[in-house]
């Protein structure tokens, strides 16, 4: 009998690491994983057969766009998201609460909801916690998350407090308007709290009262330093049930995911890989490469000898450079392929570090390629 969507397996630990598997209505989904971000329903300058041959699980779409443009009964319509998009694996829509915080100045938040203006056309919009819950159930999405309220780094004690008290009143009127419809979409709730220890406690403890078939963490990699990001991983790590997976949303760099692999966290999405791959910046067995400089003008070389991807397989790092100042529309395609290719590759050998019981010596391998990085994440005196 096939595993029921929302049932999570842990199939070995290495302290706080993890590698498990997580059961969705289109597919299982072997963790810790980095899913693409596929903002409008679709991967930036690649296409879903290109995603397959990467080895991708699952990719995110974002509630807030797919709302407004083309519109989220018009995707039901179309079938779902799975059905508009060619895509027939697992699907992870966010709330779109981010993007109503982050790209509107005249937002209003009241406990009903937020009201807030198109990025597009000025329009007036209200996302309520049901509204978003409707959205996400047109798009027909595996994983939904809740409506949350996300605060920058800074917010004061008394604002955060704020949040965290109304995302979690949200939360259970998502929870209560999910109930009506099939199980096949699962709910994650999202932590919140900014930087605040007793925050974040008291957070994740509403949200498992009310009982979530996943526990995303959101307010992280916002501008706060990167060791603090960690404390708060390490102070959720024995407060989220082990038995459901957790998720820090929007991150990250190589650095960030191994960091936060180590203190739990299982799921991970983020922009950088096909952002960065379209401004050049490209990531390698070697470290990162900026392939616009001079000196790869006449380099035959593979961009990395130890990459099996299309990118690799088949280009020198000349004929990528070349694309690249000659602003051809290709050079994204083939920087983006490598590039998650390299972020796929990079969870795919977390996840066997952690169950051959290797996963620090793992860690320290990449630290080594990113040495600036890495000093960033060490406490500061």
């Amino acid at each position: 009998m096939a595993p029921s969507p929302g049932s999570f397996e842990l199939h070995g630990t290495d302290g706080a690491a993890r590698a498990g598997v997580l059961h969705t209505a289109h597919g299982s989904i072997q963790t810790p994983i980095f899913m693409p971000v596929g903002t409008v329903g679709s991967v930036k300058a690649i296409a879903p057969d290109d995603l397959e041959a990467l080895g991708a699980q699952i990719i995110l779409g974002n509630t807030y766009h797919l709302y407004l443009r083309p519109g989220d009964e018009l995707v039901a319509r179309r079938g779902g998201l799975h059905a508009f998009s060619a895509w027939n694996k697992p699907i992870l829509t966010d709330s779109g609460g981010f993007q109503v915080f982050s790209l509107n100045a005249l937002t209003r938040v009241s406990d009903d909801g937020v009201e807030f203006r198109s990025h597009l056309d000025g329009s007036r919009h209200f996302f309520s916690p049901e509204k978003v819950v409707s959205i996400q159930r047109h798009l027909n999405s595996d994983i939904m998350m809740q409506l949350d309220q996300c605060l920058g780094y800074g917010a004061d004690r008394r604002q955060a407090a704020a949040a965290v008290e109304r995302s979690a009143r949200w939360a259970l009127r998502c929870r209560e308007a999910y109930r009506p419809g099939t199980a096949e979409n699962l709910l994650f709730g999202i932590v919140q709290g900014v930087t605040y220890p007793e925050l974040r406690e008291q957070s994740a403890r509403r949200l498992m009262d009310i009982g979530f078939e996943g526990y995303a963490i959101g307010g992280l990699a916002v501008g706060e330093p990167k060791h603090v990001m960690l404390r708060c991983l390490r102070q959720l790590d024995p407060i989220l049930p082990h038995a459901r997976p957790r998720y820090l949303m929007g991150v990250g760099t190589p650095l960030d995911i191994l960091h936060s692999i180590e203190c739990g966290v299982d799921m991970f999405d983020c922009v950088l890989p096909t952002r960065n791959a379209r401004n050049g910046t490209l990531y390698t067995s070697r470290g990162k490469i900026n392939i616009k400089r001079r000196e790869y003008a006449e380099d035959d070389g593979p961009l990395d000898p130890e990459c099996p991807c299309y990118t690799c397989r088949t280009f020198s790092r000349a004929y990528l450079r070349h694309l690249y100042v000659a602003r051809e529309l290709l050079a994204f395609r083939l920087n983006s392929l490598h590039n998650l290719s390299y972020f796929l590759k990079l969870v795919r050998e977390a996840r066997q570090a952690v169950l051959e019981g290797r996963f620090r010596a793992y860690k320290a391998g990449v630290e080594a390629l990113y040495p600036e990085e890495d000093a960033l994440f060490e406490e500061q005196e």
